[in-house]
């Protein structure tokens, strides 16, 4: 691709590149051709004039994000090779054209060679959301590739920018074809996901084994889901047979959407499921928690927000993820289960796990490890680029 600008890196700088890693930091930059812009296709080479990578050039930090460490001719055959592969991926995997579970992620940014892209799949919905200019510049060709994958089965792609800044809109917009319902069925159960309106690309899908699971441990048993948003846990757990679920988040619509998910599968009727009651509450997690009856709740998940965006946020992240355990390791009754979960990148499974072992500590409890808790295979990290490991989480048994 000649027509790309070219950045060359100072010598010495090139070790990261050679490695694979997909991220170039501006330090690492020892010039580049004048006009380069945010968003440009950059080619990047060595001091000594050795290709190296091609990426998208981003003032800030993070100056080149990379997407091949080959040169291609042409890049949209790039974009339609990393898109087919992908889906290749989720086919291997059991996700693609599966009946019990018709929604997935198809592009989990550098886990799948685009960095600064996701792609979630919802029954016949694309959902894209970009997190870069250079990746937002080309959504239309990123439309007409999954219309190429997908063929009659894509009813609409839609672009949710990960800010209004990117895209100098206040919402997303229809690349292609227009909304036409978001009721989506994971392992058997159904969910209506807003993708307009909600967090992320609309629903969490990288909790979808962990979900799965707690599913063998909730029945005839009182869970409580904190942070619920759109009730994910809280539709397993009563399917699962619990005796009664109870669904806290600070964010009314989240329990507006909940309640309307328990109301959607088959087996609920008003708030009960074969026995299971059901209940919702807009409250912070904090005070609920301080405020629940000892010894009251079998299973307690734990699935917050991400605590820390950022490197300096992480010491106040880890700090509130120990009170956080600490306030449902003393209330969960003897023999429960917690769940509990971080999303936050800048917090590590190492610090993650000790934020929980000083609540536990605290609290003067057994406590035992029953599983380590990932993102699933939908969700792929790079083995070059470890920061893509976000999801960390624990299941505990408490004494």
């Amino acid at each position: 691709m000649s027509t790309c600008p070219k950045v060359v890196l100072r010598r010495g700088k090139t070790d990261s590149v050679r490695r694979f890693h997909p991220w170039i930091f501006s330090g690492a930059i020892k010039r580049m051709d004048d006009g380069t812009g945010e968003g440009d296709l950059v080619e990047v080479f060595s001091e000594d004039g050795e290709y190296l990578a091609l990426g998208h050039y981003a003032p800030g930090s993070i100056a080149v994000r990379i997407v091949g460490f080959e040169r291609v001719s042409d890049v949209s055959t790039l974009w339609d090779a990393r898109f087919r592969n992908a889906y290749t991926l989720r086919k291997t995997a059991g996700l693609a054209e599966n009946a019990a579970t018709n929604t997935y992620r198809l592009i989990n940014a550098e886990g799948d060679g685009m960095p600064g892209l996701i792609v979630d799949w919802y029954n016949g919905t694309a959902v894209i959301q970009t997190h870069s200019e250079g990746m937002r510049r080309e959504v239309q060709t990123f439309a007409e590739v999954l219309g190429a994958i997908y063929g009659g089965r894509l009813r609409a792609v839609y672009h949710k920018p990960h800010s209004s800044k990117e895209s100098g809109k206040a919402g997303g917009y229809y690349p292609f074809g227009e909304k036409t319902g978001g009721v989506i069925t994971e392992n058997g159960h159904r969910f209506n996901v807003d993708w307009e309106r909600g967090q992320k690309t609309g629903f969490f899908l990288d909790q979808r084994d962990n979900r799965a699971l707690l599913s063998g441990y909730a029945r005839e048993r009182r869970v409580l889901n904190t942070f619920c948003y759109s009730g994910g846990f809280s539709v397993y757990a009563s399917g699962a047979g619990a005796s009664l679920v109870h669904s806290v988040d600070s964010s009314a619509r989240a329990i507006e959407w909940t309640d309307e998910n328990i109301a959607l599968n088959e087996k609920f009727t008003s708030n009960k499921i074969g026995g299971c009651e059901h209940q919702s509450f807009a409250a912070d997690v904090f005070d609920f928690l301080h405020d629940a009856a000892d010894n009251y709740y079998d299973v307690i998940v734990l699935d917050p927000p991400a605590f820390a965006k950022n490197i300096s946020a992480r010491h106040q992240a880890v700090q509130a993820y120990r009170r956080l355990n600490l306030a449902a390791l003393k209330k969960v009754a003897p023999g429960g289960i917690v769940f509990t979960f971080s999303c936050s990148q800048a917090v590590g499974p190492g610090a993650f796990t000790g934020a929980v072992t000083a609540a536990a500590i605290e609290s003067g409890r057994n406590i035992r490890i029953l599983h380590h808790l990932f993102q699933p295979a939908d969700h792929p990290v790079s083995i070059f680029h470890p920061e893509g490991l976000y999801l960390k989480g624990l299941a505990l048994t408490v004494r």
